[in-house]
């Protein structure tokens, strides 16, 4: 537990939101809860991550959900786990608001791009003999972050390279 890593998830704290403050201390270690000397609220370890309120080990969890992205179906997971299938869709739809507000946060946010790095590419497609199987393909990525920008494709090499 290092409190240098976290912040207050209490709205209505002024430090909330704030890392690296000083000012969350270690309230318990042993229950895994965080105190902020702002606000004086407590809270866990856990909160504001799809693992709040669960009573299943996070490692599990993460187990689960990552059988769930690879395909596994939900009542494999069932049979092989013994958790009830909402259960394993309340674990999916908490971890899918969970990377949804951390892509918004983290991604979805005005840039400054810096240095952007384009490129097109000619593409032959399967049955192209008369000249209709070729397709051009453009992208654009953020250099400093590989961040993908977008991409476009395009029978026309012009209209690949200038739509946005």
């Amino acid at each position: 537990m290092d409190p240098q890593q976290v912040f207050c998830p209490n709205p209505a704290c002024g430090a909330s939101g704030q890392v690296g403050r000083g000012n969350i201390t270690i309230h318990s270690r042993s229950r895994g809860r965080y105190r902020c000397k702002v606000c004086g609220k407590t809270f866990s370890h856990t909160r504001g991550t799809p693992f709040y309120w669960s009573h299943t080990q996070a490692q599990t969890m993460i187990l689960v959900l990552e059988l769930v992205a690879h395909g596994c179906p939900i009542e494999a997971i069932v049979a092989v786990f013994g958790f009830q299938a909402r259960t394993v869709r309340g674990w999916i739809d908490k971890a899918g608001t969970h990377c949804e507000q951390v892509h918004s946060q983290l991604v979805v946010q005005p840039r400054e791009l810096g240095q952007v790095q384009a490129d097109e590419i000619r593409v032959r497609t399967q049955g192209g003999r008369n000249g209709n199987g070729v397709v051009w393909m453009a992208m654009a990525l953020m250099v400093g972050t590989r961040l993908w920008l977008g991409g476009v494709c395009s029978h026309c090499a012009a209209t690949a390279a200038t739509e946005p």
